[in-house]
């Protein structure tokens, strides 16, 4: 075992769904706790004081140990969900797989809990499905505690909203289904909780179901509210059932966010009397402050256990100027904003509190370029750091009204002294920081390692990478320029010249390439690019050895193209004859001007840079990951993950012909560090299959014999996009996860 260890930036850096804080947990056993998109879709604790320990997952599309798919295969993984239990505050846990899937990654994601346990009987629990293109897959019921589970087929009503039915990929086609299950924890009858009450995405009949006989019978909840402001219908986002007072609250939007919500309202129901009263936090029910219409949903509700008069909300799809958080002292009859206008349209809008990124100083977004003549758009600039965004998940201490946390689609704010927030007699602030550290949700898409300059170079999903000086320090800012890095490469006789590909924003004329001639430590974008070039996941680069030659093999092109003077105001780039476009590129770490390709089983030589030649057509895996060696001339790997034609292939002939190792059944990656004491080849990192077991490896003897490095306890969920050693130390690795962050560990 390596004694693996979180890099830095090590907080949260994706959205957070959902924050819970169990009532019955203790400071000493387990307070708060998290969902992390897109590993989880839902997750909660048994609210018991009995049954404290208990806790419940869903696994999401993506989440298998046997067939991991990467997402740059644009493809969806065939395995089914499951709900994930453990009875001891999460050391251990066990599956209990579901006959369809679950997507933690999905639009609607933050909305719900869809996932409840009885707060009487942690024995039953109820799971709101999502659905497919041709349907949804209902209410769901476990009575032994999580193990098993059938659905509940008296509960008939249809969560038939679709973001976009006419999504070409898919990801928007699908039904909505169930959003949320709440409780209302008076009604016990012999141990189990009577009315329960569910909320289904629809806007073609109500929304809101309950019912009184412990979820026997079920009955449309009568006056709910069906149409806002002026549009077509809403759909409750969350809930919150008030014990005391017997209230539920309910937040309301009319799209699934979390990036697009609008019309909001937010609603209360009191039980006995069956009276709803609307109370949206906004000054005019239809405008938000300022004037304009509501462009944002409400998410993120959360009514405080010690005080319920204590509400929050958010305006989680706002993302100008900034998302909104309301909270109410007084049952929801008044609210008050985290931040104000001071006037309008002119964006100066007056921030309330000290807003502390310590923690993670790379929170302060890189300010985006300005189109030239674009027009249009909203003025600036904004706050920087924002407050947040996609700012579904909050929740209110339920020990101490002065404490809550929120999640966005960066991180985990939080706050303990609100009670300046509520004091209008005082104008000391109160103060919002990172609460983040240890938590990770960063998708990694690329890693390398260079001779001199940074331990490591990150290329990351959304936060566009770091330059880490060091793996315990974080980093002060992320790259400059493309929203994502999708691939980067480094001259390895000139490690000061660094490429990167990846996503830029259009909106702020960003191209899809980068540059950078210090190592990584900042960056430009390239003066031009080649016609049709698209953001994508499937953007390949490669940097000759002696820094003179790039390769860019690009989505949206139909083909791959070279560049000698990428650097210059207009670089010249040209089509390269003999690869296919999209190809997986790899340069020569040796010979300059010396490059490798591969597509669809086929691999490519070039010689110039220019043209291509394929050299090997037969015995190679369709789909496979092209890995060249440090210091080694002619020396490639191949690795693919697939079940039934997967390995490792290895060349020492610059690509002439390959040798399958028998030792490795199927891999994800491979990467190369420091060589062991006395071995002429250097250490080899594998994440793959070798024999029956899937996990982590290590070889000192160029892939004769391997030595697993992590333990059952410590997979890391998926980390098929890269594994690399430190051609600088030996015995360090670092692996790249989709959702986990950077891993990395020390071995003897």
């Amino acid at each position: 075992m390596f004694g693996p260890k979180l890099l830095t930036p090590g907080t949260t850096s994706g959205l957070l769904p959902e924050v819970l804080s169990p009532e019955s947990f203790t400071t000493q056993t387990c307070k708060i706790w998290f969902t992390h998109a897109p590993i989880l879709e839902a997750y909660i604790a048994a609210p018991m004081a009995a049954q404290t320990g208990r806790l419940f997952l869903t696994r999401s599309i993506g989440a298998t140990g046997v067939t991991p798919v990467s997402s740059r295969l644009l493809s969806w993984d065939p395995n089914n969900g499951a709900i994930l239990k453990s009875t001891d505050q999460g050391n251990t846990w066990t599956v209990a797989p579901l006959p369809f899937k679950v997507g933690g990654n999905m639009p609607g994601r933050g909305n719900g809990e869809r996932l409840a346990v009885d707060p009487n009987n942690s024995n039953i629990i109820y799971y709101g499905a999502t659905g497919d293109a041709s349907g949804t897959f209902g209410l769901w019921k476990s009575t032994n505690g999580g193990s098993s589970w059938s659905q509940v087929n008296s509960f008939t009503a249809v969560g038939d909203w679709v973001e976009n039915p006419n999504d070409a990929n898919g990801y928007l086609t699908a039904k909505q289904g169930i959003w949320w299950v709440t409780f209302d924890p008076r009604t016990v009858v012999g141990g189990v909780t009577q009315n329960i009450y569910v909320g289904v995405a629809t806007k073609n009949a109500p929304r809101i179901y309950r019912s009184t006989d412990g979820g026997s019978n079920w009955s449309a909840l009568g006056g709910q509210p069906l149409t806002e402001c002026g549009g077509t219908g809403i759909i409750p986002t969350k809930a919150a059932i008030e014990p005391v007072s017997g209230t539920m609250y309910v937040s309301y939007g009319m799209a699934s966010g979390p990036y697009d919500d609008e019309k909001g309202e937010v609603w209360k129901y009191n039980i006995s009397s069956a009276a709803w009263t609307n109370i949206n936090p906004l000054v005019n029910d239809c405008q938000p402050p300022g004037g304009g219409n509501i462009f944002f949903g409400f998410n993120g509700l959360s009514v405080s256990k010690s005080n319920p008069n204590v509400i929050m909300v958010t305006g989680h799809s706002s993302w100008w100027p900034d998302t909104y958080i309301f909270r109410s002292t007084n049952g929801g009859a008044t609210w008050t904003n985290i931040w104000h206008w001071t006037r309008y349209p002119s964006i100066a809008y007056e921030i309330v509190y000290p807003h502390d990124i310590t923690m993670s100083p790379w929170l302060k977004f890189p300010a985006a370029p300005v189109c030239s003549g674009s027009g249009g758009g909203r003025p600036g600039p904004v706050e920087n750091p924002k407050i947040g965004w996609m700012t579904a998940a909050l929740a209110i201490d339920p020990f101490n009204t002065n404490n809550f946390l929120y999640g966005t689609g960066a991180t985990l704010y939080g706050t303990s002294d609100a009670n300046l927030w509520d004091d209008a007699s005082t104008s000391t602030p109160f103060h919002i920081s990172v609460k983040g550290n240890g938590i990770e949700e960063t998708s990694v898409t690329d890693l390398a390692v260079p001779p001199s300059g940074p331990k490591l170079l990150s290329g990351v999903g959304d936060i566009r990478g770091f330059y880490h000086s060091n793996v315990t320090t974080v980093p002060s800012t992320q790259y400059q320029v493309l929203t994502s890095t999708n691939s980067l490469d480094f001259a390895q006789g000139v490690p000061a010249k660094v490429v990167r590909a990846g996503n830029g924003d259009s909106s702020n004329c960003e191209k899809s390439f980068a540059y950078s001639t210090d190592g990584g430590q900042t960056w430009k974008m390239v003066g031009g690019q080649p016609t049709g070039v698209t953001g994508s996941n499937n953007d390949s680069v490669a940097m000759s050895a002696d820094g003179t030659r790039v390769i860019w093999a690009p989505n949206g092109t139909t083909a791959a193209y070279t560049s000698t003077n990428w650097t210059a105001a207009s670089p010249t780039w040209t089509a390269i004859t003999g690869l296919p476009a999209q190809a997986k590129v790899r340069a020569d770490r040796v010979t300059a001007n010396k490059f490798y390709g591969f597509a669809s089983g086929v691999f490519y030589v070039s010689t110039n840079g220019t043209s291509f030649s394929a050299t090997v057509s037969s015995g190679l895996p369709i789909t496979a990951k092209l890995v060249t060696v440090y210091n080694k001339a002619n020396d490639i790997w191949l690795v693919s993950p697939d079940p039934t034609t997967g390995g490792v292939w290895h060349s020492t002939n610059g690509g002439a012909s390959f040798t399958k190792l028998t030792s490795v059944s199927l891999a994800d990656g491979v990467g190369f560090g420091a060589p062991a004491t006395g071995q002429p080849y250097p250490a080899i990192y594998l994440a793959g299959q070798v024999g029956s077991t899937r996990g982590f490896y290590r070889s000192v003897d160029g892939g004769a014999s391997w030595s697993q490095i992590n333990d059952s306890n410590h997979n890391w969920y998926y980390s098929g996009f890269v594994i690399t050693g430190d051609p600088n130390q030996y015995g360090r690795v670092y692996i790249a996860t989709n959702g986990r962050g950077i891993i990395y560990g020390d071995g003897p």
